[in-house]
């Protein structure tokens, strides 16, 4: 990459994209079982700051190459995604909706249909949602930062008191677009943040301590479902996250999180396929009877078996996986994109 990467980054996109797995690790087993155990409360402990902060990190070196011109914008933000979108949605409907294609081909045509269209299929929204992100911010980029703001804010709230349904996307873009807009528009005095709790490390423990107390006791009244309280706590938990991902970078044990946050987007797309394959493994052998400690086993390999992969598939042609290869760019480049440069 051109740019060096920045450690707290890394740090806290690791921890984010561990919740994110961690969650649908942990729901879908106790689904399959129809038990919760103490990693429920985990789950739900993060439910508010979770995918705020993982949207505020995505937006956070938009500055750089919001004004780039035109072409190169949509080839780096829009169609990037866009591949990877499409080449993850016909490998997941493929292994994940294998039954279906074999026994109603025209299920499932309509099925692909509806993931091209208006409702991204599974985990895949987080990357559908990136492209649309990218591109409103393109188009507001010139609207004074203030209005944006209040705009997203006030979509977010509309939309957590249930004014309005106007489906999948539409509701995911006003629950979310606001932490992404305040990455990009609030870089520089995030950057100042992070930078203020690595220096005054004992300061930063004290207030994430603090904020996990209010946190659960806010979780606890679902005050993360109501207006104005969810906004608050997102923002909240994702400045809580970015304080823990500058303490993390002063721990030299800690770096295995930092390479798990420099590939959040392989693990992003990869995981599902060893969820799946440790649910039959668990069902079938009942090696981990305990709901808690199952679900935590699940999260480990479904984060570790896609770096795995990805290290070695990385110098083989399967590496389009990955890396998005020069023929399907609108600008001409010596270097492939990889999936994970798309956040920066």
């Amino acid at each position: 990459m051109a740019q060096s990467r920045i450690d707290w980054v890394d740090y806290a996109k690791g921890l984010c994209i561990s919740l994110v797995v961690m969650m649908h690790a942990t729901l879908s087993y106790g689904g399959l079982v129809n038990q919760e155990g103490w990693l429920h409360h985990v789950v739900e402990f993060a439910r508010p700051f979770r995918m705020p902060d993982f949207f505020l990190l995505a937006g956070l070196f938009l500055g750089r190459s919001i004004n780039s011109p035109l072409r190169e914008y949509v080839d780096r933000k829009v169609i990037h995604f866009i591949y990877f979108y499409l080449l993850w949605l016909a490998i997941q409907m493929t292994l994940v909706e294998a039954d279906v294609w074999m026994v109603d081909p025209a299920q499932f045509g309509r099925q692909v249909l509806i993931a091209l269209t208006y409702e991204p299929y599974e985990t895949l929204w987080f990357v559908h949602m990136l492209a649309v992100f990218y591109i409103v911010t393109r188009l507001v980029r010139k609207v004074p930062v203030a209005i944006v703001f209040l705009v997203a804010a006030g979509l977010q709230t509309i939309y957590h008191a249930d004014l309005f349904d106007l489906g999948w996307t539409i509701n995911r873009f006003c629950d979310r677009y606001v932490y992404f807009f305040i990455g990009y528009a609030a870089a520089p005095r995030i950057f100042e943040f992070a930078a203020f709790a690595q220096r005054h490390t004992w300061w930063t423990a004290v207030g994430i301590a603090a904020w996990a107390v209010l946190n659960g006791v806010m979780v606890h009244y679902r005050l993360h479902d109501e207006p104005f309280t969810s906004l608050a706590m997102g923002f909240l938990g994702a400045g809580a996250v970015v304080a823990c991902g500058a303490l993390l970078s002063r721990i030299k044990w800690a770096a295995p999180l930092r390479h798990v946050g420099a590939n959040s987007i392989v693990v992003y797309l990869t995981f599902f396929f060893p969820v799946k394959v440790m649910h039959k493994i668990l069902l079938y052998t009942g090696a981990i009877p305990d709901v808690g400690w199952a679900s935590l086993a699940i999260t480990i390999v479904a984060v570790v078996t896609p770096l795995m992969f990805h290290a070695v598939i990385k110098d083989t042609p399967l590496n389009f996986l990955y890396v998005r290869p020069a023929r399907f760019r609108l600008i001409p480049t010596q270097t492939p994109q990889s999936a994970n440069a798309a956040n920066l």
